[in-house]
């Protein structure tokens, strides 16, 4: 079987960089990278990414072998049908570290074919660091690179005829392109940079916030030798996603003529205000997935799919997005509605095994910002509970009891949260076990007992299950 390379794969075209990529991760190469390759060849975007890596993991040289080529395969449901496609992304220059040579890094700067700046840091990735007090060594962090790549164009590329940058970064913390942008603004007071380069920042340099959405599995090893087979190619930078995604950039108008993806058809929307689609996304598809865990899994039920196949698990499901998690959202109806379709076909992929305990982790603070408030948004807007999402908050209170039918649970969660159910159900009190949960302002940041009704039905609903498994013992 062949090496991947450009000369094997007859894949020689020669394009100028207009793309640096801080993050060399199998989401933006599943996603962005995906993207630009779909644009070079639909949109005539002809631009070529050059790879910034931040951390030394091995992964680099094999990209930089393969002269930045690989394969990424979709697979999964689209309109009920099973689908898989296959597509050599050719869009990727290569990869380099900085730690390589400060001065190389810092003249990618003034290239002036380049248009946009895209990264994936982690949610750790955004920060400023106090001692990377002098820009004339590498900084460590990846806001204070940036303002040393930013500096360097601005000292040399001054003339306002050059294109602006957009900067569009894919970390999942809200509000990402405002927090990025203030972070170079502390290291520029740090520095002591000029207020000229402010002045310039503003002026060429596109700030975007951005959403995106596609679960991208990543190198498929339980079935590498088919999938190279099927290629004809030994790739070790196989990436593997899901068809669906979803990239909302909120900015100014230019950018969608910067980044041409209607174009290309592609699902990229550009809006003022990302607000609700973050909201959407939050409430409809982590919301669901975080009130999932607990009826699943007490259910006797291991992974995504099968909750969403269950009858009885999936008549749940379907209650709170459609009858109650929807009602709560400012989008139209008819968007809420293909979205949520999309989100169960999503749930249902045959090609990816989910487990509930996988997402499981710290369910106590993903329910307050994911679940909890759609339930107080409905009970505010139709003057009673939803009854759905109760269960869910009393299920995920059993969940935290840490055992069931005789087995350990393997709660994932901080020391605190571990250590106060612990103590709370060493009590047979149930009533005393879901006030003092409701109770917890450091949980909610208020007082749920306040919320009229919710403890008694909560209590109800523990009842009920905990019946159930004694009479199916």
């Amino acid at each position: 079987m062949e090496k991947l390379n450009r000369n094997t794969s007859n894949s020689l075209s020669k394009r100028p960089i207009k793309v640096l990529q801080f993050g060399k991760g199998n989401f933006l190469r599943g996603f962005a990278d995906w993207m630009i390759d779909i644009l070079n060849e639909k949109a005539n975007f002809n631009g070529d990414i050059q790879i910034i890596e931040s951390t030394d993991n091995g992964l680099a040289s094999k990209i930089n072998e393969q002269e930045g080529l690989y394969h990424v395969i979709l697979e999964g449901l689209k309109n009920e049908k099973k689908i898989r496609q296959t597509r050599l992304i050719t869009s990727v220059k290569g990869v380099f570290n900085p730690n390589q040579g400060y001065k190389t890094f810092l003249k990618m700067g003034k290239n002036p074919d380049l248009e946009l700046i895209i990264s994936n840091t982690t949610e750790a990735g955004i920060v400023f660091d106090p001692d990377d007090t002098d820009f004339d060594i590498l900084p460590r962090s990846f806001p204070g690179k940036l303002t040393a790549l930013l500096y360097y164009r601005f000292l040399h590329l001054k003339d306002s005829k050059n294109k602006k940058l957009t900067v569009l970064p894919c970390e999942l913390i809200d509000r990402n392109g405002d927090q990025l942008k203030e972070m170079i603004q502390r290291y520029i007071w740090l520095w002591k940079l000029p207020d000229r380069f402010k002045t310039w920042l503003d002026n060429h340099v596109i700030f975007c916030n951005t959403l995106v959405d596609r679960i991208v599995t990543g190198f498929p090893e339980d079935a590498i030798d088919q999938v190279q087979k099927s290629i004809g190619f030994k790739d070790p930078m196989i990436v593997k996603a899901e068809p669906f995604y979803l990239w909302v950039i909120e900015g100014p108008a230019e950018v969608s003529s910067i980044f041409p993806a209607k174009e290309a058809q592609l699902a990229v929307t550009f809006i003022e205000d990302q607000s609700p689609y973050k909201t959407r996304k939050v409430r409809i598809l982590n919301g669901v997935h975080t009130a999932m865990v607990p009826i699943g899994y007490l259910n006797g039920i291991e992974t995504v799919r099968e909750t969403i196949e269950n009858p009885k698990t999936a008549s749940f499901i379907k209650q709170i997005i459609f009858d109650e998690i929807i009602p709560t959202l400012d989008l139209p109806k008819e968007e809420l509605l293909s979205y949520a379709n999309s989100v169960i076909e999503r749930f249902r992929n045959p090609f990816i095994k989910h487990n509930l305990l996988s997402i499981a982790l710290n369910s106590i603070s993903k329910f307050k910002v994911r679940v909890l408030p759609s339930l107080l948004a409905y009970t505010e807007k139709k003057d009673h509970l939803p009854n759905g999402l109760v269960k869910s908050f009393a299920y995920l209170i059993l969940f935290y009891r840490g055992y069931f039918n005789g087995t350990k649970i393997p709660l994932q969660d901080d020391k605190y949260t571990i250590n106060f159910f612990e103590t709370l159900w060493k009590t047979s009190n149930i009533e005393h076990v879901v006030h003092q949960t409701l109770a917890n302002t450091k949980f909610w940041e208020k007082d749920l007992t306040e919320v009229p009704g919710l403890k008694k039905q909560i209590i109800v609903e523990i009842e009920k299950k905990l019946e159930s498994e004694v009479i199916h013992k």
